[in-house]
């Protein structure tokens, strides 16, 4: 086993592109050592060497969030190659019902939305945990969406309120759920747990119509993963500021 990697160690999910890729981006930029996951390992390891070639320490590691043979590789990867885990950043998430009323959704599109967003988050976070409970300043962060606020989306003033896609939309508000419930298991613990809407973002996910670059949707995903001890915990966040549930 190595010796404890000196500086903190952040696991981002989804890491190969678009958000993952710049949220990656942000916190190695303030020192910290990030593992970037990706389901393909070629991509993962283009992903982390291009951050490389700006002096940035990144490593990539091989991981889809419905596969449990690469979840249960995890602690074993970090304990061995870093002796510790103090961020976890749940950013894979799919969308694969842009436009379907609820009522034409096939239900294997649901679950394939939960297994990503919902159950990929819970197993992940399940897995590195015990890592992350031993670390001065464990944070968890899940990439929510403006769609996982049920008041949001009933209020019809809300740019929102159209919106078509309930496997997506269920999925997020169900991972909010998955917030709350883990901070309030952890709060007595220096372990904060937070989800953040990065509000609309120009990735293969949000479009190229998107009104948001993947710098400004990423900053307020790495302030919360960064929290400083005096920082909020089992909120909802949208530009740093609380978002209703």
């Amino acid at each position: 086993m190595n010796t404890r990697h000196d500086a903190q160690v952040a696991l981002v999910t989804g890491a190969n592109k678009g958000l993952g890729f710049e949220i990656s981006r942000q916190l190695a930029q303030q020192g910290i050592t990030v593992v970037m996951g990706a389901r393909s390992e070629e991509r993962g390891s283009s992903a982390a060497e291009q951050l490389r070639q700006e002096d940035l320490d990144t490593y990539p590691v091989k991981l889809d969030v419905t596969n449990s043979a690469d979840i249960e590789a995890l602690p074993r990867f970090f304990q061995e190659k870093f002796g510790r885990l103090d961020i976890l950043v749940n950013n894979a998430g799919v969308l694969l019902d842009w436009g379907v009323k609820p009522s034409d959704l096939d239900i294997d599109i649901l679950r394939q939305t939960f297994e990503t967003n919902v159950f990929g988050a819970f197993a992940v976070t399940k897995a590195v945990l015990p890592l992350i409970r031993e670390s001065e300043a464990g944070r968890i962060v899940n990439v929510s969406s403006h769609l996982g606020s049920l008041t949001d989306t009933l209020d019809a003033n809300s740019s929102y309120y159209d919106f078509l896609g309930m496997a997506y939309q269920a999925s997020k508000s169900a991972l909010n759920a998955l917030t709350v419930q883990f901070s309030k298991e952890l709060t007595d613990t220096p372990i904060k747990v937070n989800a953040a809407t990065p509000g609309w973002v120009k990735t293969d996910l949000g479009s190229a119509e998107a009104d948001l670059t993947p710098e400004e949707g990423a900053d307020t995903l790495v302030w919360l993963a960064t929290l400083t001890a005096d920082g909020p915990t089992g909120g909802f966040f949208i530009e740093r500021k609380t978002h209703p549930w």
